[in-house]
């Protein structure tokens, strides 16, 4: 994880979270953020196991994954530029055991000292709400991952995937092989080939060696489950 520094594009304000912010909440929070280059497969809390600072991504993309004894990691959650990293911190705990909190694509974010957050938190009304609010997305987007899961089939779970991800990226291009999707998913890896090369050939996407183009959102929306709308719609309502 390496600090750089804040440069143009890289402006907090590309996390939406913060653009939220009133101007007050805003420049209380600014000179306590540090930018940080985060590389994929990254382990966040890895040498802490505790959270120590509050994670906000403007290019990067979060996914928050439980380990399970056979060794799966199916990811229970996103974050990226529409969110934060660390909301354990603000139900009361600092700590992060019971899921690794790993980048899933490479980029940067926001960090600021868990105790700045947690002292912001507690006196300030409106960025309370604002946090409390996402928490709340949070869950709604961790029930419905576990609906998704459970009953529909893996070409809408694949498209939802894309989809989601296309959300939280600047770009039609997602850098993630096949395998990496189906360990976050929890499917096996012909799985997603065998859509993979479905929506390929509809001419949908393009794969090439770990790289992920969308070429026809529009068709990707035709095919998902409204497991996609309903996370999207959520978090669109808070955003907005």
């Amino acid at each position: 994880m390496e600090k750089t520094k804040s440069i143009g594009r890289r402006s907090p304000k590309n996390n939406r979270l913060l653009a939220k912010l009133n101007e007050s909440l805003y420049a209380k929070l600014l000179p306590e953020l540090e930018i940080v280059s985060l590389p994929r497969d990254c382990d966040i809390y890895h040498h802490t196991k505790k959270i120590d600072f509050i994670y906000f991504p403007i290019s990067s993309i979060i996914a928050m994954v439980r380990v399970l004894e056979n060794g799966a990691s199916p990811e229970v959650a996103a974050i990226g530029n529409d969110g934060l990293v660390g909301a354990n911190l603000f139900m009361g705990s600092t700590d992060i055991l019971t899921n690794k909190v790993i980048v899933q694509s490479a980029g940067f974010a926001y960090r600021v000292k868990a105790t700045t957050a947690q002292k912001l938190f507690d006196a300030e009304a409106d960025f309370r709400e604002l946090v409390l609010q996402y928490i709340h997305s949070l869950f709604v987007q961790s029930s419905q991952l576990a609906v998704c899961n459970r009953f529909h089939n893996i070409d809408q779970q694949v498209c939802r995937f894309l989809l989601t991800s296309l959300d939280r990226w600047s770009t039609n291009r997602i850098s993630l092989t096949h395998q990496r999707i189906a360990d976050l998913l929890g499917v096996r890896r012909a799985g997603v080939s065998e859509v993979s090369a479905s929506l390929a050939r509809a001419g949908y996407i393009k794969y090439h060696r770990g790289c992920v183009t969308v070429l026809n959102r529009e068709a990707l929306e035709s095919r998902v489950c409204e497991c996609y709308q309903v996370i999207k719609t959520e978090l669109d309502a808070l955003l907005k």
